[in-house]
């Protein structure tokens, strides 16, 4: 399954601005085996719906180590890992705002 999700916010910016929207695969583990480096959709309980870089994966604890570009963004140095269970999509194409 496949969602198209736009981008709020500044976390990823330069590369995801405020208003570009991104594709993803609602079943990344089935579809495309999400590894570092790549971008994911999840679901934070007190966030709500977040996009972030994966930095790290755990496989033994099945948890992912999520970061923004900038060093205010809320992530995974404020609000430790996120389960693989919690990830909505990874993104595989942007559609960046036009002007």
């Amino acid at each position: 399954m496949l969602k198209i999700i736009k981008v709020t916010g500044d976390s990823l910016s330069p590369v995801y601005n405020d208003g570009d929207f991104v594709l993803i695969a609602k079943i990344p583990v089935c579809l495309f085996k999400i590894k570092t480096g790549d971008v994911v959709v999840f679901e934070h309980p007190e966030h709500g719906q977040l996009i972030k870089k994966v930095a790290s994966i755990s496989t033994q604890e099945g948890t992912l180590f999520v970061i923004g570009f900038h060093e205010n963004s809320m992530d995974s140095r404020h609000f430790g890992a996120i389960g693989k269970n919690d990830i909505l999509g990874k993104v595989i194409w942007h559609i960046k705002k036009t002007a």
